[in-house]
């Protein structure tokens, strides 16, 4: 029977052989991501939020503000006209569309209305966000997607409340439209934004990628 250590040194002494004993190595415990994959997480939430925005923007504008013509005699919502409306088209609306088309158009603000700003603003900011490393710059372009959010929640309110009105009141109306008509440039112009900002990210990561090296 093998000696154990103890018994060895209690025979032998210090001139004892005693076999070392190593801990097996440990496996890299470090959770921390690299660069590389924490950019590669955030491109593949930016496609599925374009993604997203894209179906939402087919199915609430192309979809079910086309089918609510329907209830409306053929008149376009609000929403959908980009020059902005007048206290006369609110009132042909009025006319023409009872309180369930109304409460059906309300239904839609609360839900794909609102979904669509919300997840376009939070996929434009991140997009931006991913691709433009200078804060100023990035800051300039985040202005738009923000802005848009903000105007098109406050547009579908305003909407809703000049169309529940017993009878058309100038300002509302007036206030109803310039925030649809301000929503869709800020829209374009968020369009706009998210491609520079793509531009932009390119081009740092060409400037960033070394060059070939030439031989002596």
């Amino acid at each position: 029977m093998a000696k154990t250590p103890a018994q060895r040194i209690k025979k032998h002494g210090s001139k004892a052989a005693v076999p070392q004993h190593s801990l097996p190595a440990v496996i890299n415990p470090t959770t921390a991501r690299s660069p590389e994959k924490a950019q590669s997480n955030s491109r593949l939430i930016v496609i599925a939020g374009v993604v997203a925005s894209l179906f939402l923007f087919w199915y609430l504008h192309l979809l079910v503000l086309n089918q609510m013509t329907q209830l409306s005699g053929g008149l376009a919502m609000p929403d959908s006209l980009v020059g902005g409306f007048d206290a006369s088209y609110v009132g042909q609306l009025n006319a023409v569309m009872d309180g369930d088309a109304r409460g059906q158009l309300n239904y839609i603000h609360k839900t794909a209305g609102t979904l669509f700003p919300l997840i376009f603003g939070f996929t434009w900011l991140l997009l931006i966000g991913t691709n433009v490393a200078r804060k100023a710059v990035r800051w300039a372009l985040w202005a738009a997607p923000l802005l848009f959010v903000v105007l098109r929640l406050w547009s579908n309110v305003a909407i809703d409340s000049v169309l529940a009105a017993a009878t058309s009141d100038a300002g509302q109306v007036a206030l109803a439209s310039g925030l649809t008509v301000a929503a869709w440039v800020l829209f374009v112009v968020s369009l706009l934004a998210g491609g520079a900002a793509v531009f932009l990210g390119r081009k740092s990561a060409k400037a960033a990628k070394p060059g070939p090296q030439q031989r002596p």
